[in-house]
């Protein structure tokens, strides 16, 4: 079967690209033509800096070094152009104890696009303590502002000498791979948006809007997530508690995402209260593979299960007991299930096949900042 993409467009000469991955159950994002780097060569990238940095021969070359290492990490984190992160005054506008860093705009249209970024606390702590050695005590405010040729130049460099094209390192495609990362990890395309400055996001929900506060939750509950990755689920929602209806032992939570998907979950009232669950909170929904559900019918299903969605299969992965079935439900939004593969034949599932993906109540699990 030819394979066929639909695109949204998220920057200027970059878009969002529904297509075949390894990274099942994912939103996949490539750019119209440039070949980005991926999360693993991203890494192996950011390791060759350090290492450049560790090999400085004098002080005076590690502070040079050291200087590159922050830009370069800024770029890959938030996804900035070079010329906000050479604007920054580091120890002004990066804040470790909130974890943002404010981007001015460059230097020669500050206050023009002015933003929050969310980081990590692992990042956070990092800029943190490199800024704080002794080189950097009489650097000027402005110790970001650095030649971009030469900026161009070191980032080629580490770039080939990790054995990638040239042009896979410079500064724009390192932020474009940056949002293709987020949106392969099923980060909301909007929170992508808002995060590398582009337009205001499309919220699709007529039902609740989403702050930029809450946008700014939104990204730091991934950021720290993307960090910490201590979760198998492969499928998970981000998005507002719209209402909790209390019952003698279990509470039922209705959720909307920032894509206008309801998400409905039952959970111990004990749960609710050690949780702090309230209307209007920012909380993650998760649900592993195995609890999904298909069923190719062309109506709405009438069954038991709350959560209840409309796709196209892009993809199936058959083994010899179980078959991976990735269910397109919207542009950019993908659910992995895991079916039995004599269900697959029986049920006849193929790329292309219109679904129903299901799961229950009961099967959500409820994830708190």
């Amino acid at each position: 079967m030819k394979k066929t993409t639909k695109t949204k467009k998220i920057q200027q000469g970059t878009r969002i690209s529904l297509a075949k991955s390894k990274n099942h159950g994912r939103i996949i994002a490539t750019p119209d033509s440039d070949q980005c780097l991926d999360t693993a060569a991203l890494n192996r990238l950011e390791q060759s800096f350090r290492d450049w940095v560790e090999g400085s021969p004098r002080a005076d070359v590690r502070f040079s070094r050291q200087r590159i290492l922050i830009i370069f990490l800024l770029i890959r984190y938030t996804g900035a152009k070079l010329n906000e992160v050479l604007a920054l005054n580091p120890f002004v506008d990066i804040d470790p104890e909130r974890h943002v860093v404010l981007f001015r705009g460059s230097a020669a249209g500050a206050g023009l696009n002015q933003r929050e970024v969310q980081i990590s606390q692992a990042l956070s702590s990092e800029l943190r303590d490199i800024l704080a050695e002794p080189s950097f005590h009489g650097a000027p405010g402005k110790v970001l502002d650095v030649d971009p040729g030469f900026v161009r130049r070191k980032f080629y460099e580490r770039t080939q000498a990790c054995e990638f094209a040239k042009r896979l390192g410079g500064p724009e495609i390192i932020r474009k791979a940056r949002a293709v990362e987020l949106m392969q990890s099923n980060m909301p395309l909007p929170a992508v948006q808002m995060m590398l400055g582009h337009s205001t996001p499309n919220l699709t929900t007529s039902y609740v809007s989403f702050s930029e506060d809450e946008m700014q939750q939104v990204a730091k509950l991934f950021l720290e997530k993307e960090s910490m990755r201590k979760t198998s689920a492969r499928n998970s929602f981000l998005g507002k508690i719209r209402n909790i209806k209390r019952g003698d032992i279990q509470s039922r939570i209705d959720l909307i995402t920032i894509d206008g998907f309801s998400v409905t979950a039952v959970i111990t009232n004990d749960s609710v209260e050690r949780l702090g669950l309230q209307p209007g909170m920012v909380v993650t929904a998760e649900v592993k593979a195995p609890w999904v559900m298909l069923q190719n019918c062309d109506t709405e299903p009438e069954c038991s299960a709350e959560n209840r969605f409309k796709g196209v299969i892009s993809r199936v992965t058959r083994g010899e007991i179980n078959t991976e079935c990735v269910v397109r439900i919207a542009d950019g939004i993908e659910l992995c299930a895991m079916v039995s593969t004599a269900a697959t034949r029986h049920l006849g599932l193929n790329e292309g096949e219109n679904i129903w993906a299901l799961f229950n109540c009961f099967s959500v699990v409820l994830h708190v900042d």
